[in-house]
């Protein structure tokens, strides 16, 4: 071998090394986006499980072994702090921790139980397995925590920071899932809703696939580790109302829009609480009703503190795919993305 050859192949980049990673809530779409994007990195990825997964728990273990095609899976219940340290970590070590794990409801029992406390539970399993690197899926919308669900995801982020692993906290804008609910409704003639005028909030979707690339990548990234990473999609921040009028442009349509009035929600938060006094469903109802009120008042977008305003300039994007992209491809005939608990518009 030549001198100038051995001086080329050792200026060569070497690939990161393969990680030994355990993922939570790999059943979800984002959590399969990101066992796919974690894999086609060359990482070992075991993915702990229930038996019956997904929502309602409608996946079998065969379905999921399909979904997570690549993947080790181990079964056990995410909830229970002994079956996480004997069915998942199982005496071994890992390198890192990805949990895309997230309370279905966001109604305050269920988050606490899920958005924090398996959370605390998984990251002292983690430190028993050896992870030194724990990357979170959390929300950008705990910036102003109003709700349940954002003071409990708070609460483990800060736990994290302080716990002294390596931390990758990433804060996704909306999900293209939360905004394809009305695709049918408009399809079918009827209008798209929009709360007040439609231009109320805006946001910067990104797709499950680019936010599986985003969290996989946080593995590797100097640039991302032990920080809080707020996330948007490609392109301009939409609002809802240039939702619907890309929709109805898609299906050849003239545009046609329904106005809700906010005050309806209020409304309805209003009488929901006061028998919720009474009976504990309807205040479960209630806090629903209080979720639906904030995404359809707050924008998706990094919120400056100085201000109190959102900034689209401010709110980083990442990825290729488009809303509007993903908007097109169901209507021509694409398969619709599983909702369960994303019925946001």
């Amino acid at each position: 071998m030549t001198a100038s050859a051995s001086t080329t192949r050792q200026s060569q980049p070497s690939s990161p090394p393969a990680r030994r990673v355990l993922v939570l809530g790999a059943t979800g779409t984002i959590g399969r986006a990101t066992v796919r994007s974690l894999l086609r990195r060359g990482h070992e990825v075991v993915c702990f499980i229930r038996p019956r997964a997904g929502a309602g728990g409608k996946l079998t273990a065969t379905d999921s072994a399909r979904l997570l095609a690549g993947a080790t899976l181990r079964y056990g219940e995410v909830g229970d702090p002994v079956s996480v340290t004997r069915d998942a970590v199982c005496g071994e070590r890992f390198d890192a921790l990805v949990s895309c794990l997230a309370s279905r409801t966001g109604a305050p029992k269920d988050a606490w139980a899920v958005d924090y406390q398996a959370h605390v539970q998984a990251l002292e399993a983690a430190r028993s397995g050896g992870v030194t690197h724990f990357v979170l899926l959390s929300a950008i919308c705990v910036q102003k925590p109003l709700l349940a669900f954002q003071h409990a995801k708070l609460a483990f982020e800060r736990q994290l920071i302080a716990s002294g692993l390596r931390y990758s906290i990433v804060r996704p804008t909306a999900f293209f899932k939360s905004l394809s609910g009305q695709i049918e409704r408009v399809r079918r003639g009827k209008p798209f809703l929009v709360f007040g005028d439609g231009n109320l909030t805006a946001c910067k979707p990104i797709s499950d696939g680019d936010l599986g690339d985003y969290l996989a990548d946080c593995l590797t990234d100097p640039g991302r580790f032990d920080r809080v990473l707020p996330i948007g999609g490609p392109g301009a921040a939409i609002t809802p109302r240039q939702q619907g009028e890309h929709l109805f442009s898609l299906l050849g349509r003239a545009p046609r829009f329904r106005q809700v009035p906010v005050g309806m929600l209020d409304l309805v938060i209003a009488t929901l609480s006061a028998v919720g006094r009474i009976v504990p469903a309807a205040a479960a109802k209630a806090e629903l009703a209080r979720i639906g009120r904030y995404y359809a008042t707050e924008s998706m977008l990094v919120l400056d503190p100085s201000t109190g305003r959102y900034d689209a300039g401010a709110t980083p994007s990442t990825g290729t795919e488009t809303l509007f992209d993903f908007y097109a491809r169901l209507v021509q005939g694409g398969l619709a993305p599983e909702r369960g608990d994303h019925a946001v518009f």
